[in-house]
């Protein structure tokens, strides 16, 4: 399994943002009113950053053989690195969405209620850059280190 790429992070951020304004410009074509942005989606994001986040730390206290953890089975391991690289895929696709929401609303930013959707979106754009973030650093402690065989065979 190869590491995230931020190349791929920044195409799947695109193609939400696209996605995002079009899904806006639709909405507001069609329904006569802005696209909803639920506070719970601002919420959500930061509560799962916060998690990603903590899940990390145990993992590598746990992976360090730190004094009081219990050893991580690899298979556990496997599975929080599969975990880190699709969090950090939904985090910029979720990301990108909510800024393509934030501009395409952005046109009427004089009008209170869309200014707080404006706001909303952004929040969940912050919360989803700090879950791609928890993401990456989940994924980097996953990572094994290349063994002293690995070593020499790229010498030889």
């Amino acid at each position: 399994m190869t590491g995230t790429r931020p190349r791929t992070l920044v195409l799947l951020a695109a193609l939400g943002a696209l996605g995002g304004w079009v899904a806006t410009a639709l909405f507001d074509a069609v329904a006569g009113r802005s696209f909803p942005v639920p506070l719970t989606v601002p919420a959500l994001m930061l509560v799962l950053a916060l998690s990603v986040f903590l899940w990390a730390r145990g993992t590598r206290a746990r992976l360090e053989k730190r004094p009081g953890t219990k050893p991580m089975p690899p298979g556990l391991a496997l599975r929080t690195a599969a975990l880190a690289l699709a969090v950090s895929r939904a985090g910029a696709v979720v990301g990108g969405f909510y800024l393509g929401v934030a501009v395409a609303l952005s046109p009427s930013w004089d009008i209170a209620y869309v200014r707080g959707l404006v706001v909303a979106a952004i929040v969940t754009v912050v919360g989803s850059a700090l879950l791609v973030a928890a993401g990456l650093w989940l994924e980097k402690i996953c990572r094994i280190p290349p063994s002293d065989d690995d070593a020499a065979d790229r010498a030889a």
